[in-house]
């Protein structure tokens, strides 16, 4: 009773350092960094990684990882239509495989299966109803993810289409600024006068 209590608690506290990171840091790379590592420390975990689509939605992109060898991290990028659980979970579906020895649905299953890795869990990121990337954790040991578990990391998933989110905003807002920031200077180079409102 007092494990889960603990359990439960870590959780909750996890999901507030992510939430004042997101509102206090526009660095992407850190709130996607955080969610790995604490995606895999507080299950219990061997590894995490989040993918996200690139701009022709054909590819899924690494972002972040935790726990996955070098080697396993320069496999290259996950063509989507190579891989059915990504195109299941890209879906917007949860796609949980117990035991990748059987389960052939996978792009890299030989790579997994070197890197030691039995079962995992994948989970879309979601962002304005359609899903922009895959969270997936990976355990070493067969194991059955709980509802729990689920829970937890759809809420990791959804703070990190929030980062994205963002981030993607301040990139638009920067680029709105610069050109604004030309024209401006366009006008002072000519000599023009501002014009009156």
């Amino acid at each position: 009773m007092l494990a889960e209590r603990a359990k439960i608690w870590d959780e909750m506290k996890v999901l507030v350092e992510i939430s004042q990171a997101i509102s206090s840091t526009l660095s992407l790379n850190e709130v996607l960094n955080m969610i790995v590592k604490n995606a895999t420390e507080i299950l219990g975990m061997k590894a995490s990684s989040l993918r996200l689509l690139d701009a022709e939605k054909r590819y899924l992109e690494l972002k972040a990882s935790y726990g996955l060898s070098e080697e396993y991290i320069q496999k290259g990028l996950i063509e989507v239509e190579k891989s059915p659980i990504d195109k299941e979970c890209l879906m917007c579906k949860v796609v949980i495989i117990k035991n990748i020895k059987k389960d052939k649905r996978l792009q890299y299953r030989d790579d997994l299966l070197r890197e030691g890795i039995v079962s995992l869990v994948s989970l879309p990121l979601m962002s304005k109803g359609s899903a922009i990337g895959v969270l997936r954790v990976y355990s070493s040991i067969y194991y059955d993810f709980t509802e729990r578990d689920i829970d937890f990391l759809r809420s990791l998933s959804c703070q990190g289409a929030i980062a994205i989110e963002n981030a993607s905003l301040f990139e638009h807002i920067k680029n709105e600024y610069k050109e604004l920031s030309q024209e401006v200077w366009k006008w002072y180079d000519w000599g023009e006068h501002f014009p009156r409102l």
